[in-house]
C-alpha cells in the first residue's frame, strides 16, 4: 500500500520522516515541486536578513531519503490525480499507484489583480515565500536604494526588517487600520509601528494600492490612490508584495474532492470526499480552520503518521490553538488567541501593560478565569508562562501583575528553568517539554545544539531556542553544583 506524498515543504516531510520513525516497511514517494531539499520555511526572515546562511535551514539531510528508503521527486510537479486509478501523473512523465495519497501542496502568495501586475510582476517586484524567492531578493537589494513593502502583517513586517538591515530605505505599505490587525490589537499595532520607525522603517497605513509603477519593464515605484481623489507614487526599485497567501488546492480540486478554503477533512484527516486521499497542513481545512502556523502543520503530520504506520490507531487532530511569534531583529513580539477584546467588553477581563516610548506593549484577555489571547511586544519575558496558561486554559492566579511580568506579585508560575514545572511545554513546534530535555541531558546531550538533535527543540519558529539554552545552562550549573 504505497503511501504517495504530493508537497516536500514543511508539512510533507515532517510526514515523511515521523511515518519512517514509526514504519520502515511501506513504500513511501515523496514529490516536491521544489527542486531544493525541505528547508524551514520559518527562517528565511533569517535568511533574508542575512544572519543565516541558505544551507543552514535544511531540514533533512541530502542522503536521508535513500539511507531511509524514501523515493524522493525533488524538481518534479504533480500535475493530475485520477482518484479512479488511484494514481497521480507528474510533470516528468510518470504515473505513481498510491494506496493512500497525502497532500501537503501548502500555500502560494496572492499576487492582487492590479495595474503593473496583470500578467506577470515586473523586475523588481516580488513574493517572498520561497527560498528562490529569497534569494532573488537579495540579489536585486544589492543595487536597490528604495524598497516598498506591500502588507503589513506578519511576513511584511519581517521582510521590511530584513530589508532595513540591508541598508535599504523601506517603507511598509499597509491598507488596514493598524499593523498585524490579525494578530495585534490597535493599541500594539501603533506600538509596533513606533517601534519600526525607530529602526528607520516608515509606514503607511489606511494605503490603498492603486498598482505598480514601471518604466523599461523594471519597477519605480507603488501608486496609492489617496481619499480624496487622485494619487501618489510612493518610490521604490524593489517592492516585496505581501498580501497574504492562498491554499494550494488546484489539484484536490480538479480531482472533485471537496474544497471549502481548503481541502475540507475530518479528524483523522481524511478528505470528507475521499477516503484514501489525506490532507495536512496549509491546505487542509478542518473544523472550518485553515491553519497557516507550522505547530499545527507538525502536530497534523503525527497524528497521520501514528494512523498510516498503525502504532497510534486512536490517533486524532482536534485542532490546534494560535500562538504567533514574529521573528525580525531588534523587535520582539509574540501573540495568541483572542487579542481583540477591549475595557468596554463586559464579558471579559483585561490586563494591559503599555510604555510606547520604549516599544512595550503587553495584554492578557481573561475569560472565566482562564487566558484566552494575550499579547507581548517589546518584551516578551512572560511569553513561556503565558503560553503555557493558554495551552492548558488552565486556572489563573489571583495577582494578575504576574502574567505580565514573571515573578511579579507573587505570581505561581514563572519563566525561570527551576521554577517550569517538567510537564511545561518548551517547544510548542515540537511539542517538546522540559521533562523530555531533562531525559536528554540525563542520556548524554550536554549542549543545545544536542539537545536540538534529540528533540528538535528550537527547530520551529526558532522562538524557544533562548529557553533550552537557559534550561541547559541550568543544568550544567546544577551539575557543577553536584545537584543534577
Amino acid at each position: 500500500m504505497t503511501v504517495v506524498v504530493v508537497g516536500n515543504g514543511m508539512a510533507g516531510s515532517r510526514f515523511v520522516g515521523e511515518l519512517r520513525a514509526r514504519d520502515a516497511a511501506t513504500p513511501v514517494t515523496v514529490f516536491g515541486a521544489e527542486a531544493e531539499r525541505p528547508y524551514n520555511r520559518v527562517l528565511l526572515p533569517d535568511v533574508l536578513a542575512g544572519v543565516t546562511r541558505p544551507d543552514r535551514i535544511g531540514l533533512v539531510d541530502a542522503a536521508w531519503y535513500a539511507s531511509h528508503r524514501v523515493d524522493a521527486r525533488l524538481g518534479v510537479e504533480v500535475t493530475r490525480i485520477d482518484r479512479a486509478a488511484r494514481s497521480v501523473h507528474a510533470s516528468d512523465g510518470t504515473v505513481t499507484p498510491y494506496g493512500t495519497l497525502v497532500l501537503a501542496t501548502g500555500s502560494t502568495a496572492f499576487i492582487p489583480p492590479l495595474p503593473g501586475l496583470r500578467g506577470g510582476t515586473p523586475e523588481g517586484a516580488l513574493v517572498f515565500r520561497t527560498l528562490d524567492d529569497c534569494r532573488r531578493i537579495t540579489e536585486l537589494a544589492g543595487p536597490a536604494r528604495r524598497a516598498a513593502v506591500v502588507g503589513g502583517g506578519l511576513l511584511g513586517i519581517e521582510a521590511a526588517r530584513g530589508l532595513q538591515g540591508r541598508g535599504l530605505d523601506v517603507t511598509v505599505l499597509h491598507l488596514a487600520g493598524h499593523l498585524m490587525e490579525r494578530q495585534l490589537d490597535p493599541a500594539a499595532g501603533r506600538v509596533l509601528a513606533r517601534t519600526l520607525a525607530a529602526l528607520g522603517i516608515a509606514t503607511r497605513l489606511q494605503a490603498d494600492v492603486a498598482g505598480l509603477r514601471t518604466a523599461g519593464g523594471a519597477v519605480t515605484g507603488v501608486e496609492l490612490a489617496l481619499p480624496g481623489g487622485g494619487t501618489e507614487v510612493v518610490g521604490a526599485d524593489l517592492v516585496i508584495l505581501s498580501c497574504g497567501v492562498r491554499p494550494e488546492v488546484r489539484l484536490a480540486r480538479d480531482a472533485g474532492l471537496a474544497i471549502g478554503r481548503a481541502v475540507i477533512v475530518d479528524d483523522e484527516l481524511r478528505s470528507v470526499t475521499d477516503p484514501s486521499v489525506r490532507a495536512i497542513g496549509e491546505c487542509s481545512e478542518h473544523r472550518d480552520e485553515v491553519y497557516g502556523l507550522v505547530a499545527p502543520a507538525w502536530e497534523q503530520a503525527e497524528v497521520l503518521a501514528g494512523l498510516l504506520s498503525g502504532t497510534e490507531p486512536a490517533a486524532r487532530f482536534t485542532g490546534a490553538r494560535r500562538i504567533t511569534r514574529l521573528k525580525a531583529a531588534g523587535i520582539e513580539l509574540a501573540s495568541m488567541g483572542e487579542t481583540h477584546f477591549g475595557d468596554d467588553d463586559d464579558d471579559v477581563e483585561v490586563v494591559r501593560f503599555t510604555d510606547a516610548a520604549r516599544g512595550t506593549y503587553k495584554k492578557a484577555v481573561i475569560r472565566e478565569g482562564r487566558l484566552i489571547g494575550a499579547i507581548l511586544l517589546g518584551e516578551t519575558s512572560a511569553a513561556g508562562t503565558l503560553t503555557r496558561l493558554y495551552d492548558r486554559a488552565a486556572p489563573l492566579p489571583a495577582e494578575r501583575l504576574g502574567l505580565l511580568f514573571p515573578g511579579a506579585g507573587g505570581a505561581a508560575e514563572a519563566g525561570s528553568p527551576v521554577r517550569m514545572p517538567d510537564a511545561a511545554t518548551v517547544c510548542h513546534c515540537n511539542n517538546v517539554s522540559k521533562g523530555r530535555i531533562l531525559a536528554c541531558w540525563r542520556a548524554g546531550a550536554r549542549a543545545a545544539g544536542d539537545v536540538a538533535r534529540e528533540t528538535r527543540a528550537g527547530t520551529g519558529c526558532g522562538g524557544c531556542r533562548e529557553t533550552v539554552e537557559g534550561i541547559v545552562a541550568w543544568l550544567a550549573g546544577q551539575d557543577a553544583a553536584g545537584v543534577a
